[in-house]
């Protein structure tokens, strides 16, 4: 079973950078496909950017494409998501999840299609 831990949350002004990292524990099979949500205060859970680590292939809401860059260490069992150009409308909890063990592919960032998730790491995006 794959475990992701978050880090790197923290507070910036707009306009500023972040750079969250998920840490995959106590994984036996390659991992498969992970993404980033979002989730604030009364509102659902949002995708963010995906990643396949078969393929490379990535997605990315559109509220995020040119700003954020999903990419994953193999060696460090490690998925970035480099944020810049952050907004205040950027701020929420961050979580990272998990498809299970070879689902490699997925059609759209539905929390539906993960089952494992991070603890989540708040950002905060003062203006």
């Amino acid at each position: 079973q794959v475990q992701p831990v978050e880090s790197g949350g923290g507070s910036v002004q707009a306009g500023g950078s972040l750079r969250l990292s998920c840490t995959i524990h106590r994984y036996r099979f390659r991992v498969g496909y992970v993404a980033w949500f979002r989730q604030t205060p009364g509102k659902e859970r949002e995708g963010v950017a995906g990643r396949s680590s078969l393929t490379s292939r990535t997605l990315y809401a559109d509220s995020v494409k040119g700003r954020f860059t999903i990419s994953q260490d193999n060696t460090e069992n490690t998925v970035y998501l480099e944020m810049n150009g952050l907004k205040p409308e950027d701020t929420a909890v961050y979580y990272c999840a998990a498809t299970p063990p070879g689902r490699y592919y997925v059609d759209s960032l539905n929390p539906a299609n993960f089952n494992s998730w991070g603890p989540g790491t708040q950002v905060t995006v003062s203006s």
